[in-house]
């Protein structure tokens, strides 16, 4: 199901199709509970930082969230998977260059995965509270799409000078990691082909794994070495904080051209302090170029052995 949908080219798979998977998923399951936000709900919600990606496309964005009752017991709290849902990155008006960038359809494939495993989990019954939430949008350029050095608030309250508007997922990622607050997760873990720094520093094979809670990473780590679905943490340290500086907003959504997968995870890491929370940024791993180019499904089988060695 992952690597279905990260293949799909973009002018098919876009957020609203993403949505209908979910609510087809939905309507075959009575564990299920499905809900897709649109732009206005989104509004309402003050999710100023997810919106802002998609202004320039007439591609609608939606905040798709996926509720999986598993436990019969009575407040038992569920683990949160969020998943990047760029349906297609063109960079926005900080345009990426033209060659490979047909291989953008696969920044949705943190949404992939998170899909595929709710699929998963379905069929295995896991006896256990699970909420997916994705954050779909399509980054494009035009008259109305934003500009860097636009400021915008967060769904936290948050402002945030968008000096990239290629850093765009951290933009969606950070409303929905606020969203899920009110799930009062056990544990949330977030999928995203974030960074090209991650790409640079483990190549294809290693996911970059960072968390405010390093049992949570310990656990990650060794699940992805007995399902061959390999992660490595990075230091999510306060010195790195400072590169994320703002003269004119809370937070700045980049940090300069070093250490960019921890200062990308650093700023997701502002959003998430109400909980224990991982990032697996699988810029690297989710997909493959050249003669093999297609999509991995990776990392449902780390997710999917996460979650069924968990206990309501």
């Amino acid at each position: 199901v992952a690597r279905e949908l990260g293949n799909l080219p973009a002018n098919i798979c876009t957020p609203t199709y993403l949505a209908e998977q979910a609510v087809q998923l939905g309507s075959k399951h009575k564990s299920l509970k499905v809900q897709a936000l649109n732009e206005k709900q989104m509004l309402k919600l003050g999710m100023g930082s997810l919106l802002s990606v998609g202004h320039g496309s007439l591609q609608e964005s939606r905040l798709i969230v996926i509720e999986y009752k598993g436990s019969s017991k009575a407040g038992s709290k569920p683990y949160v998977l969020v998943g990047k849902g760029i349906t297609f990155d063109t960079g926005g008006i900080s345009l990426k260059p033209g060659a490979g960038m047909d291989e953008m359809k696969f920044d949705m494939c943190g949404a992939a995965s998170v899909i595929g495993t709710m699929n998963a989990v379905v069929e295995l019954q896991l006896p256990i509270n699970i909420v997916a939430v994705i954050a779909a949008a399509e980054n494009m350029p035009s008259d109305r799409a934003t500009k860097p050095g636009d400021v915008v608030t967060s769904m936290s309250g948050q402002t945030i000078e968008i000096l990239n508007t290629d850093a765009e997922g951290r933009l969606v990622l950070c409303d929905a990691l606020t969203y899920v607050e009110r799930f009062h997760p056990k544990t949330v873990i977030d999928v995203a082909t974030l960074t090209g720094a991650a790409v640079a520093t483990f190549g294809d094979y290693t996911s970059a794994l960072l968390s405010n809670h390093d049992p949570l990473a310990r656990e990650l780590i060794e699940i992805g070495s007995h399902m061959l679905d390999q992660a490595w943490q990075l230091p999510l340290a306060e010195e790195y904080q400072s590169l994320l500086d703002s003269n004119f907003a809370d937070i700045a959504n980049i940090g300069g051209p070093r250490a960019g997968t921890i200062t990308a995870a650093c700023f997701l890491s502002r959003f998430t302090k109400k909980y224990h929370w991982a990032h697996l940024d699988i810029a690297g791993t989710a997909w493959l170029s050249g003669a093999q180019k297609g999509a991995t499904g990776r990392p449902v089988s780390l997710l999917v052995e996460y979650l069924r060695r968990q206990k309501a």
